[in-house]
């Protein structure tokens, strides 16, 4: 079988699971490959060129309508001859709303990477056209069940994985007197991510421990000048190639992650893989479900960085539980969030699939493209920043 995966090579969470997808579904006799619309700046880069062998982007310069480029990735779905196809929800309109175009033949499995709810409306959008969903937590698939009336038979949760066979090959350092080495790690934007707590952390922590920030953003200028104060106990990495992320990891001891919302939090079982200690917003069913909080790491209200500062200090003056916390995490990692366990379980989808071929609605005449309701602009973009951030955080309260 082959399946084509909607996505761009980036440096991103969609992508890695791409790469995860292809290697561990491999040993299963399914071929996948990335497959995109337009061009992207990271293909004009050398440390990219290796990915044009994996897929393929189709040129769609001069289609003047979302209708043109649609036919454009139907009919390459044909000619790369795909068995089926992986549909991240919202990382792209045209490539999500195709789910409701495809002919018959073609199996369609959503992913669903996200618990906000604009991306819950896009997946409600082309619900009864995909063969089966996919959470990528607890949470996801919970509420795609309960909340939105997905089908509870082709519903699934499916985690993301980490790369476990080369870490379990390393040793990790053990800190003696050197101060803590805190990171975080990921894309640097507050609404989800939370980065502008940062500095509040970094304001109740001994100033002997530093702080790295690895990736970019749009909100990366304003953190800057936010953490200026703390200047010279910040270093900023900018963007990191998923090639370097597991060396960067196994040289910092804990990850902060202070996100206000996640649908799964990769780097967080990529830092636990590496036994960086994980010190992270509690997100129901989410972060919730990955670490087990005072185990293998720790939870902290979202928005809270008075405790988020005392776990820290807590995981700095003691060593012995460091120790414990970080051998507990790479165990998690390496037992749980592996990449044979989530290529089996897509399998098992896949299989489920093929056997039962679900009954979905029948396919629209792609000559009569259109934008369901949940793939366009609702009020809900409308809302101004600084209010969605609390209604976010109250949410997740309650």
């Amino acid at each position: 079988m082959k399946f084509a995966y909607f996505v761009h090579p980036h440096i991103g969470g969609t992508y890695t699971v791409f790469k995860q997808l292809r290697e561990g579904l491999a040993g299963y006799g399914i071929e996948v490959c990335w497959l995109a619309m337009g061009e992207s700046e990271a293909l004009k880069q050398p440390q990219w060129f290796p990915e044009f062998a994996l897929g393929n982007s189709l040129d769609i310069d001069g289609m003047a309508t979302e209708r043109d480029q649609a036919r454009a990735l139907a009919q390459a779905i044909a000619a790369g001859g795909f068995d089926g196809v992986f549909i991240n929800v919202l990382s792209d309109r045209v490539q999500t709303n195709i789910a409701r175009y495809l002919p018959d033949e073609v199996m369609r499995i959503m992913i669903v990477h996200n618990i906000t709810a604009g991306t819950y409306a896009a997946a409600l959008s082309v619900r009864d056209h995909v063969h089966a969903a996919v959470g990528v937590s607890d949470r996801i698939r919970d509420d795609l069940i309960q909340a939105m009336g997905f089908p509870t038979k082709r519903t699934f949760s499916i985690p993301h994985a980490a790369e476990t066979r080369s870490s379990r090959t390393i040793e990790r350092k053990a800190r003696t007197t050197e101060p803590l080495r805190a990171i975080f790690l990921g894309r640097v934007e507050d609404a989800s991510k939370g980065v502008f707590w940062l500095p509040e952390i970094l304001d109740k922590l001994d100033p002997s421990i530093h702080l790295t920030v690895a990736g970019d953003g749009p909100d990366l200028k304003a953190l800057k000048l936010k953490l200026a104060r703390h200047s010279g106990r910040v270093t900023f990495l900018g963007a990191v190639h998923p090639s370097k992320v597991q060396k960067l990891l196994f040289e910092h001891d804990v990850m902060v992650m202070p996100s206000r919302f996640e649908g799964f939090g990769l780097t967080l079982t990529e830092a636990m893989a590496a036994g960086c200690i994980p010190v992270v917003s509690r997100i129901r069913g989410v972060t919730s479900m990955i670490v087990d909080d005072g185990v293998d790491g720790y939870l902290f209200p979202i928005g809270n960085t008075a405790e988020a500062a005392r776990i820290i200090t807590k995981i700095a003056t003691n060593p012995e539980t460091a120790s414990s916390l970080s051998l507990a995490a790479r165990q998690k990692a390496e037992q749980v969030f592996t990449i044979d366990s989530m290529a089996r379980r897509y399998f098992d989808v896949i299989e489920q699939v093929s056997e039962g071929r679900f009954e979905i609605a029948p396919p629209l005449d792609i000559e009569e493209w259109s934008l369901p309701k949940g793939l366009r602009p609702a009020l809900r973009t409308f809302i101004p920043k600084p209010i969605k951030n609390w209604l976010r955080v109250m949410r997740e309260r309650i």
